[in-house]
């Protein structure tokens, strides 16, 4: 029985994806009890025979190869072939620890979790560790082992930072085996295809369905830090998708707040978000795309977020007057 199915999507990382595999490979349960799904999202490089010689060397590594469709699709893929109650999600330039899938997979068999959380740490391209960005340090995250509901667990233990990477999921919550046929495609819980800040997206509406969801303190995750990456590749040429992204991010999270509220839960988790986004969004219009902020700002309106709830001092003036903001902001870096 497969218990695991570790995805990892694949596209121009041949110099990282030897460590990344040999590490999921260095764990202390049975090859037979876990997969490794390569998922070679149309890569022009060597990935793709890399990915090959693995599958041929070792029986619990499958490789799909597929047109390029990027992370979203390529994470999709792999659920769809999955065949482990949990997956995971690991980005192929990124490795995780030793002997660490055994301690995790006792946890959820213990507490019949459907959603595990472990920690990760940020290294550099030389595998050194290094502390988080100032920004990250300020924010807290609660990494008890007692299990609670989905909800709960974003309202009281979850900061910003929700990364798909960052957790072992039951596959049913996701894609269910049972699905009848009357069941709407809208019951899988897939990710957003061709977006930024797919985790974001995705993350909390894989949260709210889960039942049972604890952490560990155990740090499992190593995040690499490398220029080219897709975080890092943000450039000014891109930041007005980045900026439709955030617009269409806010507006999710309205709805998926506003469906929570209609059920009596309480969806604070979503209000930080939405003012955290909204923050961001205005410090765009006020540098790149002053010129267009009447249109953003209408949209904005029209979606009734405000007043946001944020302790920034920022937050504050945006909520007297989100245009007068824009206006002082850009005066500032004028």
């Amino acid at each position: 029985m497969i218990k695991l199915s570790i995805i990892v999507p694949i596209y121009g990382v041949e110099q990282y994806l030897q460590k990344c595999v040999d590490s999921l490979l260095s764990q202390d349960i049975p090859s037979s009890e876990y997969e490794i799904v390569l998922l070679d999202d149309g890569s022009p490089d060597k990935c793709p025979q890399i990915c090959d010689e693995y599958a041929t060397a070792h029986e619990n590594i499958r490789v799909v190869h597929r047109e390029n469709g990027g992370l979203s699709a390529a994470r999709n893929s792999g659920i769809e072939v999955a065949e482990g109650e949990y997956v995971m999600f690991v980005d192929s330039d990124d490795y995780i620890e030793s002997n660490v899938l055994g301690g995790l997979l006792s946890q959820i068999e213990r507490d019949n979790l459907d959603v595990l959380r472990f920690k990760y740490q940020n290294v550099n391209e030389k595998y050194e560790v290094f502390l988080p960005y100032k920004r990250d340090q300020r924010l807290e995250n609660d990494y008890s082992e007692t299990p609670t509901d989905g909800v709960t667990f974003l309202n009281e233990r979850m900061n910003t930072q929700c990364y798909a990477w960052a957790f072992i999921i039951r596959r049913s919550l996701i894609y269910n085996d049972e699905m009848s046929p009357n069941k709407s495609l809208n019951d899988v819980c897939l990710f957003t295809p061709g977006i930024y800040f797919e985790d974001t997206d995705w993350t909390p509406r894989m949260l709210v369905r889960a039942k049972r969801v604890a952490s560990t303190n155990t740090i499992v995750y190593n995040y690499l830090m490398r220029v080219g990456s897709i975080t890092n590749a943000v450039k000014r040429s891109k930041q007005k998708k980045v900026l439709d992204d955030k617009m269409r991010l806010v507006a999710t999270m309205q709805n998926q707040a506003s469906e929570l509220q209609e059920q009596g839960k309480d969806s604070k988790w979503f209000t930080r978000m939405i003012a955290d986004t909204v923050i961001s969004i205005i410090s765009i219009l006020s540098t790149q795309f002053y010129q267009e902020r009447k249109s953003y700002l209408r949209q904005l309106k029209e979606l009734n977020i405000y007043p946001i709830q944020s302790k920034i001092v920022k937050a504050r003036l945006i909520n007297i007057s989100p245009c007068l903001a824009v206006e002082l902001l850009y005066i500032k870096n004028s």
